[in-house]
């Protein structure tokens, strides 16, 4: 990233508070974060045992200069990533209440401030494994560079981007997915950073950003973070777990954690002698990360034993040193005055964002490219959905106009709208894929829920229309249902709305059920309950009444039959069965005398109406709209 390629600010640093006042920039904010800080930062959680506060993270504090990286450091469950979370103004943990002040250059933030002013990579890629390198920096261009930002100037930053990360050779490969190898773990951890940057951030939080990878990726993922901190006056807080010696050196301040309170914070060649001060000195030959975890590590620690004393050793040690009061002098010291010339006024920048029907235009074109490249999202689902088709048709192959088989195209009609709506659960992991997707740019404050289920909808429309039309082209005709092309395509209508709905119900389940298997269950239990009062397995007028006024009304899939039962039958007549001159009808009708059936009196015995096809229409559109909106508001509910 080439700062001269970045608009600045107006009016210098040391500008009075008039000319702050009038200071305007863009979205990309460059130079104006000298320091970040944190102060008697607490988290407070439900104990699950006692229904008691629990505390697990006591009376932190910290300061990060520009350029400087820290890392913080602890056994598990130690509170690194509740401390991360917390300076970040992020959820600290399920249920938690988080107190203190973060500041940044001496002033405190809010969550908002804190987003525009940085970016938070998680421990697990969100990375959409059908993209390429470019790809991925161009669609999170998008999402956070403003329109004022110009084609070129976006285009330089990623090529900028991608160089700094050593990608140049991986532009275009895909970053993987199940079925195709991509990016290697390193690179994705690279991609992953870069793609973060694209806004030029002056505060990079990285949670585990060496997790998986061994000791020489994290080292090559690191130097790359280091070297872009440097270059850039970028501050970088990262959580990180048993690091090896060379990673560990290329951090400049450490913060270590045991039981949520802090042992140690400061400059990382000062860790050494401070231990030695207290009475710990560290061994000849030793990793000083292994060393220092070793020290404060609290699996095994019991109330009254040499390794809980230790520990407590350590951290009242640091609470009521020197170190401790001497790291507070300096956060009161820095903390933001209007008289203090050459510290930015951060509440007086102006941050610019992309318009708002930006967001959703990338959305739709990513999810597009995804989609069509993808084979897991809309392919595989297209060959399962020509299988069943086959095997419809030639189940129900070449039905006749005979009473024989009205009940066979019955059963056909419910069997090709029914389990096409049932195998829509097939969804659940592409939409869980990009719900985790979502979540993360959501917590960067790049993506709202209205954006992201607009585009979802709008791009399944017509994968979703291809699958209708090639099903109905081999088992509608197969089959022989009525030879009529304006039935065959009310037929791919209603197959179309039941795919709509069922995807939108796999979209409302798996958003409040975020879990592959729990959403798969869920949705696979509702299908099985749609069928059950659609009204073909049990006709409507002998169903209980309370599946009937509770579910049947609000299942889409009794509209669905329906009406595809109204299509086939409302014009069509069978021939009844003749036995020594004598008709048999199986149906009762105004034609039996004359040896047939009309399809009417066939849909009479199921109680099915003739001329409703335009409300069951409407009520199926308003079943899909309830669906998304209430889908919508888990979203919004579900706030991170």
């Amino acid at each position: 990233m080439d700062e001269t390629q970045s608009p600045t600010m107006e009016k210098p640093l040391d500008a009075s508070d008039a000319e702050l006042n009038r200071v305007r920039t863009s979205h990309l904010i460059n130079d104006v974060v000298l320091h970040f800080s944190w102060k008697n930062l607490n988290v407070n959680v439900k104990d699950r045992a006692t229904k008691k506060p629990l505390r697990i993270l006591t009376d932190s504090h910290g300061f990060v200069e520009a350029g400087e990286m820290l890392a913080i450091m602890g056994p598990s469950g130690s509170g690194k990533t509740t401390l991360l979370n917390a300076i970040a103004h992020r959820q600290a943990a399920a249920g938690a209440k988080t107190t203190g002040d973060v500041m940044a250059n001496g002033q405190k933030m809010d969550w908002k401030k804190i987003r525009q002013l940085s970016s938070y990579v998680e421990q697990e890629d969100a990375l959409i494994g059908s993209l390429t390198v470019r790809e991925t920096m161009k669609f999170a261009a998008g999402l956070a560079l403003p329109n004022s930002v110009s084609k070129r100037e976006r285009m330089q930053r990623i090529d900028d981007l991608i160089a700094s990360f050593g990608l140049q050779a991986q532009a275009h490969t895909i970053v993987g997915t199940p079925i195709k190898k991509g990016l290697s773990g390193g690179q994705k951890k690279r991609l992953g950073v870069a793609s973060r940057l694209i806004t030029e951030p002056k505060i990079l939080f990285l949670d585990e950003p060496t997790s998986g990878l061994d000791s020489t990726l994290s080292f090559e993922v690191v130097s790359f973070i280091r070297s872009i901190a440097k270059k850039n006056k970028l501050i970088v807080i990262a959580s990180i777990h048993q690091p090896s010696t060379s990673v560990f050196k290329l951090f400049d301040k450490l913060c270590l954690l045991s039981y949520g309170k802090t042992c140690y914070f400061g400059d990382l060649p000062e860790a050494l002698p401070y231990f030695k001060d207290i009475g710990l000195p560290m061994p000849f030959e030793t990793n000083p990360a292994e060393f220092y975890l070793d020290l404060i590590n609290a699996d095994l620690a019991k109330e009254g034993d040499d390794v809980f004393d230790r520990i407590k050793h350590i951290t009242e040690s640091w609470s009521v040193g020197a170190g401790d009061q001497k790291l507070i002098q300096q956060i009161d010291a820095n903390v933001f005055s209007s008289e203090r010339s050459g510290v930015p006024d951060l509440t007086k920048v102006k941050i610019l964002e992309p318009s708002r029907w930006m967001v959703p235009w990338v959305l739709l074109q990513r999810s597009w490219v995804k989609a069509y490249r993808d084979i897991v999202v809309y392919e595989i689902r297209v060959i399962m959905y020509l299988g069943l088709a086959v095997l419809m048709g030639t189940v129900f192959l070449r039905l006749k106009s005979t009473q024989d088989y009205i009940q066979p195209f019955i059963n056909a009609i419910f069997f090709g709208s029914a389990f096409m709506s049932f195998m829509a659960v097939a969804y659940v992991p592409a939409f869980l894929e990009d719900l985790a997707t979502f979540t993360k740019e959501r917590a960067n404050g790049l993506v709202g829920p209205l954006a992201f289920m607009v585009a979802n909808f709008v791009i399944g429309l017509p994968f979703l229309f291809a699958i209708a039309v090639l099903f109905s082209i081999v088992a509608y005709w197969l089959s022989n249902f009525r030879n009529n092309g304006g039935a065959f395509m009310m037929y791919t209508m209603w197959l179309f709305l039941d795919l709509v709905a069922a995807e939108s119900l796999v979209v409302l389940v798996s958003a409040m059920f975020p879990v592959f298997v729990i959403s798969l269950a869920v949705t696979a239990f509702a299908n099985g309950l749609w069928m059950c009062v659609n009204g073909f397995l049990v006709p409507m007028n002998i169903l209980n009444p309370f599946w009937k006024y509770v579910f049947h009304y609000i299942d889409y899939q009794a509209y669905v039959f329906q009406g595809m039962m109204v299509n086939e039958f409302k014009h069509e007549v069978f021939t009844c069965n003749s036995v020594d001159g004598q008709y048999q009808c199986n149906y009762p009708g105004p034609l039996n005398a004359e040896g047939k059936i009309d399809g009417p009196s066939v849909l009479k015995t199921l109680s099915i109406a003739l001329n409703d096809e335009k409300q069951w229409i409407g009520i199926i559109i308003a079943i899909i709209a309830v669906y998304r909106i209430l889908g919508y508001l888990v979203l919004v509910l579900r706030r991170h």
